[in-house]
């Protein structure tokens, strides 16, 4: 077995990047634009980064350590509680925080309480209007909203505005230049051949219920779980045993599909992804159980990494 790489000892710029904002204004798709790789699952659906995710940028400049959190929301349930509180929290012993913004909608509370958060941290913080490609554009209303809770807090802290569209990569080297600007000195976090020490198990759950968030949209994502059994690491083939979770044996039918159609096609695409990931092919075994109000049995949300 060869040895683990060690981080290198060059000093450069290097730090902890805290990714946060509201659900659905693109964390994840600007993480997996700055990486140029897919280390956070992309969907349109409310709570879909359940887990706080590290995703880390090696480049000439340095390395930057981004923890992609899950979005703040009104909580709904033990989840909801448990999702909001790691995100709030993941902005602790960082070097700079990063909140991401929907440029095309009017600020909402969740923007407030996170200006407000914002407002009493002494490290860098920087804004990116996301969804620059789209219009109306709502900068100035964002922009006043700050204002107002700075005056408010008697608050220092001088953010430093950017505007960004995470889906087509306007601007986004401009972020990440800031980005790096607000991090320290120092040598890298990780060895620079690590892209996430994302839990594999956890990755491969993340892939298998993205693509099950595709095909059911809105008709019951919220109460889906993925976990991962067992991985079969062979030569030429991995075999992933995984267990779908819902909450009532109706749900089951729809996670299912007429004949099985929608587990087919889920199990085709992720072991399509996965192949693209990882360089080899995957086999995928899926099973759907019910687990009867998942969502507030505390044992099972930490089983799945939410508690």
């Amino acid at each position: 077995m060869e040895p683990t790489p060690e981080p290198s000892e060059e000093i450069g710029l290097a730090g902890i990047v805290a990714i946060v904002g509201r659900t659905n204004v693109g964390k994840s798709t600007l993480v997996n634009h700055l990486l140029g790789e897919k280390v956070s699952i992309v969907s349109d659906t409310v709570q879909t980064t359940r887990n706080l995710i590290r995703a880390i940028l090696t480049e000439p400049r340095g390395q930057i350590v981004f923890l992609d959190t899950p979005g703040v929301h009104k909580a709904q349930g033990e989840m909801g509680k448990n999702l909001n509180k790691a995100a709030r929290s993941a902005v602790q012993g960082v070097d700079a925080i990063l909140l991401v913004l929907d440029g095309s909608t009017k600020p909402v509370l969740e923007d407030e309480g996170w200006f407000r958060r914002i407002a009493r941290e002494e490290v860098p913080c920087i804004i990116a209007v996301n969804k620059n490609d789209r219009t109306p554009d709502r900068t100035a209303d964002y922009r006043q909203l700050w204002q107002e809770i700075k005056e408010e807090k008697e608050s220092s802290n001088e953010l430093v505005w950017t505007s960004v569209s995470a889906l087509n990569g306007d601007g986004m080297a401009d972020l990440l230049s800031t980005l790096f600007e607000g991090i320290p000195p120092g040598p890298a976090l990780f060895p620079d051949d690590i892209l996430t020490d994302y839990p594999r198990k956890l990755n491969i759950a993340d892939v298998i219920r993205e693509k099950l968030f595709h095909r059911l949209h809105q008709e019951l994502p919220h109460a889906v779980a993925v976990w991962v059994e067992d991985i079969d690491e062979q030569e030429k083939k991995w075999t992933v045993d995984a267990t779908i979770y819902v909450e009532r044996h109706s749900q089951k039918g729809i996670v299912i599909g007429e004949k099985g159609r929608v587990l087919k096609v889920v199990r085709l695409e992720a072991e399509r992804e996965l192949y693209e990931m990882y360089g080899v092919r995957f086999k995928v075994i899926l099973w759907v159980k019910v687990e009867k109000n998942w969502r507030t049995n505390f044992w099972m949300l930490k089983k799945f990494g939410y508690a």
